[in-house]
Formats: structure tokens, sequence, C-alpha cells
């Protein structure tokens, strides 16, 4: 059976995904200093405001105004901000469940992890796509195309057979950019070197269509063309829409917070299910209660794709994979400052410990 899937991504500049940087940069600094930390630190942004928000504890001073409006000029943003900061130290009642010899979950919630057959890097296409797009685009702008500015999105659609991925059939591209250029060059330069650089030419065809700035000029972008928030771009951040999402965000979390950590060791084990041929499409649900170091449940799906029965892959999973909370913080060594870079264009598919082949 033919069918179509679509999946969107964002650039850096986008203006939630500056928020996640924020919040991932201020983590990060954090764990420079204490790897103890226990954050939970987020950002919103408008126009020229930024509000800083949250939970704490840590040993780290943080200059978290500094810290903002950094981001803001890495991200390539030369505007003036206003950095209003609201944070306080973490509950008590929270720090005594989770501040124990062994640590414990730090709040209740599911999580999900998900790979599949469609990609090298065992992810669905059409999110692989998106983010490589969003990636390029940016990589584009800070190599010199200095007529397209920061904000921007993604969108790709994939035609399926089956559940093999044969064709693309429609890329959309949003970029803000600077007011003099033509749009009919945008639409070209775009083209040729973002979406010709990213879509492998076997998965194009002559019915491929391109979608370049669809409604027109985009001049007025970032936080003074719409608001931010921490934690709005989680199908972003994960598969696509093609897996469940917990509903928990991963930016501004130690990995003491289950969302994070947990979400990111069930994509280690669902990549390790299809790279280990026991299935071609594998989901994983996981779920924790604060104050626990186990689960409660543990729940595998992999949509009649197996190759071996479930009782063998639920064994493989309980021999070699050990989902303590204190145990996924270890075997992925969650407690650096890694955070930041892999705030944009996906947590998963990148080169990190919770992609290893075990």
């Amino acid at each position: 059976m033919r069918k179509l899937f679509t999946s969107e991504a964002v650039t850096e500049g986008h203006p939630d995904k500056i928020c996640d940087k924020i919040a991932d940069k201020i983590l990060d600094e954090a764990l420079k200093v204490d790897k103890d930390s226990h954050m939970a630190v987020e950002a919103t942004i408008k126009d020229d405001l930024v509000l800083i928000y949250g939970e704490c504890s840590t040993k780290a001073k943080l200059n978290y105004e500094k810290i903002a409006k950094w981001v803001l000029k890495d991200i390539g943003y030369k505007e003036k901000y206003n950095v209003v900061v609201k944070v306080s130290e973490q509950s008590k009642e929270i720090a005594a469940k989770v501040n124990q010899e062994e640590t414990k979950a730090g709040d209740q919630g599911i999580m999900f992890g998900y790979a599949c057959s469609d990609t090298k890097e065992l992810m669905p296409l059409p999110i692989m796509l998106a983010n490589k797009l969003c990636k390029r685009l940016t990589d584009y702008r800070k190599s010199g195309a200095d007529f397209i500015l920061p904000d921007g999105k993604s969108q790709v659609t994939v035609e399926y057979d089956g559940d093999k991925p044969i064709r693309v059939t429609k890329v959309v591209i949003s970029t803000q950019h600077k007011e003099e250029i033509d749009l009919k060059i945008l639409m070209a330069l775009v083209i040729q070197n973002v979406i010709f650089e990213v879509i492998p030419k076997e998965l194009m065809d002559e019915k491929t269509e391109f979608l370049i700035n669809a409604s027109g000029p985009f001049t007025i972008g970032g936080s003074f063309g719409d608001s931010g928030t921490t934690g709005r771009k989680i199908v972003v951040d994960t598969y696509g829409g093609m897996c469940p999402v917990g509903g928990g965000c991963f930016s501004s979390k130690d990995p003491s917070k289950v969302d994070r950590s947990a979400a990111y060791y069930a994509r280690y084990v669902a990549k390790n299910i299809v790279a280990h041929k026991y299935a071609s499409k594998c989901q994983i649900e996981v779920a924790y209660v604060i104050g626990y170091s186990e689960p409660i449940s543990l729940y595998i799906e992999t949509f009649g794709t197996n190759k071996k029965p479930m009782r063998e892959i639920y064994k493989y999973v309980k021999e070699n994979f050990d989902f303590r909370v204190q145990n996924i913080i270890d075997e992925l060594d969650l407690k650096r400052p890694i955070y930041y870079d892999i705030a944009s264009y996906g947590h998963f598919g990148r080169d990190t410990s919770w992609e290893k082949i075990k």
C-alpha cells in the first residue's frame, strides 16, 4: 500500500529553538562546574524580551543574562535584548526523592524510543531529511550567504510503499531573508545550495515539488515575528510524528529528569534491537514514578516486523540493558555539558552516546 508521511523541522533561529538552546546552554554551564546540578530552567522570548525562569540546585554561579545574550549572538541575532530572571531553588520535597545514594526518577511520566530501517541512522526518513535541511540552511547562511537570516523551517513529504520509503514528493522551506533579495533568486539559491545538497538524487524525480517561501516575503522573524518557549518542539526533537511523544520536553532538564534520560535510553535500546536485526521497526514505551529507580512498565512494539519471537526480544533487552535511572546516567555518561549542541536539529540520529550499537 502506498502512503505519504510528512515531518517538519526548524532552524536554531526559530523562536522556540532559541529558548531550547538558552535552556540547554544554562544546563551545560551548570554541569561544567557541578556535574550533580539539578536544573529545570527554561526561557520564553518575545520581541526584545527574554524571560528566564524555573528551579535549580547547583554549586555553579550562573549569569543567566550573559548566557542568554551569548546564545542569541551565537545563533546570529544582532538585536539588543532585555533579560528578566526568575529562578528559585529546586523543591526540597523533590530533592529528597531524587538525591539518594542511587539516583531516583525526578518525576513521573512516560517516554518513547523508536528506530526503523529507513536510513543508515535507523531513523524515519522524513524527520532526518527535514532536520538535515534546516542544518544545511544554517550552514549555508553562516558560510557567507548573508541574505539569509536565522529563522526558518523545513517540511518533507515521503511516499512509502508499505514500510519502504521510495521517493520524496514535496520539500517545503521557509527562510527568513533580507528585504533586498529577490524571491525568485532566493528560491533558486535554496534549491541548489540546500535541497540538492541534502536530498539524495535517487529519492527525487520530475514530479517532486519544491515550495520555497510559499507565502511570500519572510523578512520579520525570530522573536520579532513570533513568541518562543522552551519545550514546544518535542515532535521536531524526536521522530517527526512517526512515534508517539511522552509529553515531556528534553531541553533544560538535567539527567535525573527521566523525560530526557529515559527517552534517550529508550531510543538506545530500540536502535540496538533494529541494528541487531531482531526487527526492522521498533517502538519502546517506558514509564517511571518519582522517587523510584526502576520503571514501572516496559512495552516493546515491532509492528509485525520482528524476525524473532517477542519473548526473545524481551529476553535480549533484559539481559543487555538496565533502565534504572542511575545506570542510564552512568552508561550514557549524561552528566556532561553536551546539550547545547543537540538542542537543535534533532536529539536522535546524531553522534551521541545513545546512538551507539552495543
